[in-house]
């Protein structure tokens, strides 16, 4: 039903549907008073969206808690996890954070502890600096070859041809009336290429630590080459930062992600975040027929079989997915993990992320590679 209404309706009809699903009742002349208090209040944010909701829909007090995580999943693409596979179901639970509702204040830190390098399960919430890094020209020439290199797609527009094509009768009816009906050429049409997106996952975990800098900074550069891209951060919690990468000034851009992202050099949930990542439609449809590229060591913590599960369903979705980890820095390296091993049937590369310029290369190479 919700095919007749505006579109910019959707999201308030997908959210009455949702709390129907969950055993709220919920008359349509309270679907239609919420849309209208949404309407009246010209909303600024997402708590006046709530607040419209909350007085209209009138949800039961002994539901509100309920009925507030229905509205972060609906509206703000938040949710949790299932547990992984042989571990207890009291773990603490994963969230999604989306960076489209504005600016976002991170957590207060409370008993930090200094992160090495072996996986953990425990969260380290603060925000990060980031040092001055001996690598921007790496950075400045991907920036340049990166719009002609990135790989592209066919796209349903046509556009004229001078090689193959499909014959352009539109143009060779107008020629011909032109010239009294004479036909000296036959023009050809060509399908379009546009950019494909690229799907860009970055480990900020306590095991990734020493390349985190470097990994942000590549992000930044790689959101400032192309269009159509969408970058997450991955750790005891799942991130969108897409938007703060865009803003063409890489320290501030880096600070709005700094303070976006709350979880640096945490624990390990790798699993668990891309389960996360999946199971949001609006995150899911980002990776349909896009280049994935995952930065990461792939040190997951415990039972590895939510990592392999999300991969696989990664690859189905994907054009390719390029893997690149630190770890992997010689040409004889060989995956010793076993979550690592157990993805590198459903990736189409496993390349060295040790550097900043390492990560431009496997970037730029990668659409070659697939092509050949």
């Amino acid at each position: 039903m919700s095919e007749l209404f505006p579109r910019p309706l959707k999201p308030f009809l997908d959210f009455a549907t949702l709390l129907r699903n969950n055993d709220f009742s919920l008359a349509p002349e309270q679907t239609r008073s919420f849309i209208a208090a949404v309407g009246l209040l010209g909303p600024r944010s997402m708590e006046d969206i709530f607040r419209a909701a909350h007085a209209t829909l009138a949800p039961p007090p002994e539901r509100r808690p309920e009925f507030e995580a229905l509205f972060r999943l609906a509206f703000l693409g938040q949710t949790i996890a299932a547990p992984v596979p042989g571990e207890p179901d009291d773990e603490e639970e994963l969230q999604a954070f989306d960076d489209r509702d504005g600016d976002s204040e991170p957590p207060d830190l409370e008993d930090a502890e200094e992160s090495g390098g072996q996986p953990t399960g425990a969260e380290r919430l603060f925000a990060r600096g980031f040092a001055s890094l001996s690598e921007n020209e790496a950075l400045r020439r991907f920036r340049r070859e990166a719009p002609n290199a990135l790989p592209r797609r066919r796209s349903r527009r046509l556009m004229a041809s001078k090689g193959r094509g499909q014959l352009d009768m539109r143009r060779v009816l107008r020629e011909a009336v032109r010239r009294d009906g004479e036909v000296v050429s036959l023009p050809v049409l060509e399908r379009r290429k546009r950019r494909r997106r690229i799907l860009l996952l970055i480990d900020v975990s306590g095991s990734m630590k020493d390349h985190t800098d470097a990994s942000l900074r590549f992000a930044h550069a790689l959101a400032q080459s192309t269009d159509r891209l969408e970058a997450f951060t991955l750790g005891t919690r799942l991130t969108r930062v897409t938007r703060a990468l865009r803003r063409r000034n890489r320290d501030r851009a880096l600070a709005t992600a700094s303070a976006l992202v709350a979880d640096w050099d945490g624990g390990t949930r790798l699993g668990d975040a891309l389960q996360v990542f999946l199971s949001i439609p609006r995150f899911a449809g980002f990776a349909r027929g896009a280049m994935v590229v995952i930065l990461s060591d792939g040190l997951e913590r415990g039972d590895h079989r939510a990592m392999t599960d999300a991969v696989q369903k990664l690859s189905r979705l994907s054009w390719g997915i390029l893997w690149l980890s630190p770890l992997a820095g010689g040409n004889d390296y060989i995956a010793e993990t076993a979550a690592l091993r157990s993805v590198l049937p459903f990736i189409d590369r496993l390349g060295d992320g040790s550097s900043a310029q390492r990560v431009c290369a496997e970037v730029l190479g990668f659409e070659r590679e697939m092509a050949a």
